[in-house]
């Protein structure tokens, strides 16, 4: 999937709401947003290897919750880390919190841990902690949460971040107190953020997968985003052709003004 607008944290949730107005349920978008999760995940570690899923409190952990299911099915050996009390779920994560049937623990340690007595290589962390409308620090179980997920990182185990990692804005891409998770690879939707490509967010995300869960590309009309990703498919049609009869005088000048003879370098 190849594309060059990127969307603001708000604009993306009008691209959410234009999908559900054009008759697509929100359940099918937060599915298919799962199950991209989980193709990705499927690429990071060998067949039956032993993946802790640390879901939070909005639609970020209900993903979340749908790539734990569709790893099951697909034979991984699966926990869940809730942050929070399902009961406290609300509106479609709640829906696909209830559609998970696996082992699901409240205090969230634990799959990590399981998880880091995996075998090297047969282990996997997914962030579902936070998406990239997050607007406060990480704070209390949280920020232990990314903490330990980081501390994992270290050691080797590879994490993959639902749509930004969890602590970062994901329009500005800077980090939103001291806990941000830092992942292997990230799966974002539709479109890229800014938060992905500005630092210190580029750092964080690893490589971003961007995935198609069924929003139309038509609701870019009634976005209008104003901001794009540098790249070829903006220019490359106005790239001037070297001609075999050219030469330098039909190809232009440029006057390069640098410092004094000491400071050249950049100028050079």
């Amino acid at each position: 999937m190849v594309t060059h607008e990127l969307l603001t944290v708000s604009e993306m949730a009008v691209a959410d709401r234009l999908a559900v107005a054009r008759g697509i349920p929100s359940l099918t978008l937060m599915e298919n947003g799962g199950r991209a999760v989980a193709d990705e995940a499927v690429k990071m570690v060998p067949a039956g290897s032993r993946i802790a899923v640390l879901c939070g409190p909005g639609n970020n952990g209900g993903d979340g919750f749908v790539a734990a299911r569709l790893l099951a099915e697909r034979g991984f050996e699966v926990e869940v880390g809730c942050l929070v009390e399902r009961s406290g779920l609300k509106g479609d994560a709640a829906e696909m919190a209830q559609r998970w049937t696996g082992p699901t623990f409240d205090d969230w340690p634990r799959p990590l841990s399981d998880v880091q007595d995996a075998e090297p290589g047969q282990q996997l962390i997914i962030d579902a902690i936070f998406g990239a409308g997050l607007t406060r620090p990480a704070e209390g179980d949280f920020a232990g949460a990314i903490e330990l997920i980081n501390q994992a990182a270290e050691a080797g185990v590879p994490v993959l971040a639902v749509d930004v990692p969890s602590g970062l804005d994901g329009t500005t891409g800077r980090a939103l107190g001291n806990y941000v998770v830092k992942a292997t690879r990230t799966v974002t939707f539709f479109r890229m953020k800014p938060g992905h490509l500005l630092m210190p967010g580029r750092g964080r995300c690893g490589t971003v997968v961007l995935a198609d869960i069924g929003i139309p590309d038509d609701v870019l009309r009634d976005i209008g985003p104003a901001a794009f990703a540098n790249g070829p498919a903006l220019w490359y049609g106005y790239y001037p052709r070297v001609e075999a009869e050219g030469h330098k005088y039909a190809r232009g000048h440029a006057v390069v003004i640098s410092g004094p003879p000491h400071a050249t370098g950049a100028a050079r």
